[in-house]
């Protein structure tokens, strides 16, 4: 990675194009550039066949000037510098600043380009590329430019590797209470980033906190286990047990306290009886006799053939509604 610094002071990392990329970048410039050198140079065989020798040297001289230089600068300037080889490679021409190149920057480079490129078979181009740090050649060292990769291949990320199989439940036993969340975080950053990290870095951070992780535990790290297996198989007791706690303490496992029935379980959740409610779902226990008594209900008649019906306004005792019992 290369750090640039923009007009903003902002600092840019981005990857210089190595030696092989760009010369695969060139090389299918030259040949799309050759391709289209015939073509033209045919058609303008043709339609000057009637001029001198001297007029088609003089428009031979302009093709090439032409469609090898002229091209491949229109190119890159319209373009923002990616051509047709940097297109197919992932490159980019940029400037020293990160930013977007412009016709200056694209004619400084096409000019000399045709210099260490074109009329050295690209010897020239090599050799300075070589010795740049950043890989740059004549070209891009007048112009102010760099050539830099747009495709750079993305490290998987946010993936917790597993442990190994001959590890798995060995720290069933180890007492986490005491491991802080700070120290849980590091250890999960540490696994899903360390195929991107230097190793020797990587193996430093992963024995300090190995030996962070066997401090709050109190079990040092079993010989013959590299310590991001150790922190690995400890990760992953640790998300065993709270999803073990999890689903032991969902509503789908709970049983009532004392082991008793479902029926028994139901009914510690069963509503509290109400007044109106029926008898039969009232509360045990005495009840408190009403203040008002209430008069006894007649017993239904059943309506039989054999009885005449009884009619609303006279009673079935035969007396009368005012109240009035006559005399026996």
């Amino acid at each position: 990675m290369s750090e640039l610094v923009t007009g903003e002071a902002v600092a840019l990392e981005l990857r210089p194009a190595k030696l092989p990329s760009r010369a695969l970048a060139v090389l299918i410039d030259l040949v799309a550039a050759m391709a289209a050198y015939t073509i033209v140079t045919l058609v303008l065989l043709v339609a000057t066949a009637s001029l001198d020798e001297a007029a088609q040297t003089a428009v031979s001289i302009a093709t090439f000037v032409l469609v090898l230089v002229g091209a491949p600068i229109a190119v890159e300037t319209l373009s923002h510098g990616r051509s047709l080889g940097k297109l197919a490679a992932g490159l980019r021409v940029v400037r020293d600043d990160g930013g977007p190149i412009r016709f200056r920057h694209a004619l400084v480079r096409g000019a000399v380009g045709v210099v260490e490129i074109l009329l050295t078979f690209g010897v020239v181009a090599c050799i300075a590329s070589l010795v740049s740090e950043r890989g740059r050649r004549l070209g891009d060292v007048f112009a102010g430019t760099l050539v830099v990769r747009e495709r750079v291949p993305q490290a998987r990320s946010g993936f917790l590797p597993p442990p190994p199989p001959w590890l798995a439940g060995r720290f069933g036993q180890l007492d986490l209470s005491a491991v802080p969340d700070g120290l849980w975080l590091a250890i999960r950053q540490y696994l899903t980033r360390m195929q991107q990290l230097d190793p020797q870095v990587g193996s430093d951070m992963a024995q300090r906190l190995a030996g962070d992780l066997a401090a709050r535990t109190g079990a040092p790290v079993p010989p013959g286990v590299p310590p991001a297996a150790f922190l690995a198989a400890v990760l992953q007791e640790r998300q065993v047990r709270e999803a073990r706690r999890a689903f032991a303490g969902g509503p789908h496992t709970a049983t009532p306290p004392g082991g008793g029935s479902s029926a028994a379980a139901a009914g510690a959740f069963a509503p509290a009886p109400s007044s109106s409610a029926p008898a039969s779902f009232a509360a045990p226990g005495p009840v408190p006799a009403s203040p008002v008594p209430s008069a006894p209900t007649a017993a239904p008649v059943p309506n039989t053939p054999s009885s005449p019906p009884v009619s609303p306004a006279e009673p079935a005792d035969g007396r009368s509604r005012t109240g009035f019992a006559p005399p026996a």
